[in-house]
């Protein structure tokens, strides 16, 4: 059985549609994501970056393999995140996935992340980018295990 992964997310999800997207494909991740939320920064962008970086550090495993997500980061495709997560997994390592509040992540996270994963040029919401991820990474499970859910016939 595959380890749980960690999703670390700056800001606590309120019920709503972004929430309910979540849960709808953290519920078909095997293992789902264990989900930690860590309090807004307060003060000026840069302040606010710093307080939500040292409260996403404090809430690090030991073990962490960290995988940031940043607009700045690889942007693998489908079939290239699937092997990422299972070069990831065979780590032994805890993945762990840090989603920054409004402001981003602290500059010096970033850096000391293993990975820094985007899901494209694109700003997204940084409550948005919780049920993509998680859709992304059973989208990976899928083409993993050669379920049909993955459609890789497609031309592009």
């Amino acid at each position: 059985m595959a380890r749980a992964s960690l999703l670390l997310a700056v800001g606590r999800a309120r019920k709503g549609p972004e929430a309910a997207l979540f849960e709808h494909y953290n519920a078909r991740l095997r293992p789902p994501l264990l989900l930690k939320e860590v309090a807004e920064g307060s003060g000026s962008p840069g302040e606010m970056r710093l307080r939500e970086a040292a409260a996403l550090r404090a809430a690090l495993p030991a073990d962490a393999l960290t995988v940031a997500m940043d607009l700045g980061g690889e942007t693998p495709d489908s079939d290239g995140l699937a092997a990422l997560t299972a070069r990831w997994e065979e780590s032994g390592r805890t993945v762990t996935f840090l989603i920054g509040g409004a402001e981003g992540l602290d500059p010096a996270l970033l850096r000391e992340a293993q990975f820094r994963l985007s899901f494209g040029r694109l700003t997204w919401p940084h409550m948005l980018v919780r049920p993509l991820l998680a859709e992304a990474l059973f989208r990976s499970q899928c083409i993993r295990t050669n379920h049909p859910y993955h459609r890789s016939w497609r031309p592009t």
